[in-house]
């Protein structure tokens, strides 16, 4: 009966052994995929710009309503408190106003982060489908990203596949 439990436990070790050694695996780096993709470097400059001009808009409401603030304050002691009330009220609305266009156009959900995705989504997918076709065509059951987000400490750069996604995506 011993002998049994030996003789079972060697052949499920050989086997989990047989299959760890059978797994291939790579790694990319999907940052330096990125930079090397002038799709991507033209949808990141059009996000960009267009965060510039939201933000100049921005800018501009805030410098309207510091500059009615800084009026406030200076005439605050000569206005009629009717007057008064409404100047706080007018300001009290500015400031909602610029709280909403901030969440419109760079909350979570808001412009910034659709136009991203249009822009940017596409690009990952097609990405995607080049490692997916690497791993298929190598037999990779692994493939890694080890882009500043990952938590891959050391990788040997010999299974770095960057490169070949990149000609890939070239095709």
């Amino acid at each position: 009966m011993n002998f049994f439990r030996i003789f079972v436990f060697t052949v499920i070790m050989s086997v989990l052994s047989i299959m760890t050694v059978a797994q291939k695996f790579a790694f990319v780096d999907s940052d330096y995929i990125l930079d090397q993709m002038e799709s991507y470097q033209k949808a990141q400059k059009q996000i960009d710009d267009l965060a510039a001009d939201w933000q100049k808009e921005l800018d501009q409401k805030m410098n309207e309503i510091e500059s009615k603030v800084n009026e406030l304050r200076k005439n605050e002691l000569i206005l009629p408190e009717d007057i008064k009330k409404d100047k706080e009220l007018e300001i009290t609305n500015l400031q909602q106003d610029l709280r909403t266009y901030q969440s419109k156009k760079f909350g979570v959900g808001g412009d910034l982060f659709k136009k991203r995705k249009e822009l940017i989504q596409p690009i990952q997918r097609k990405i995607f489908k080049a490692i997916e076709s690497l791993a298929k065509d190598n037999n990779y059951s692994f493939v890694l990203d080890k882009s500043k987000n990952s938590n891959i400490l050391y990788a040997d750069p010999k299974y770095d596949k960057s490169d070949a996604i990149i000609r890939k995506l070239k095709k």
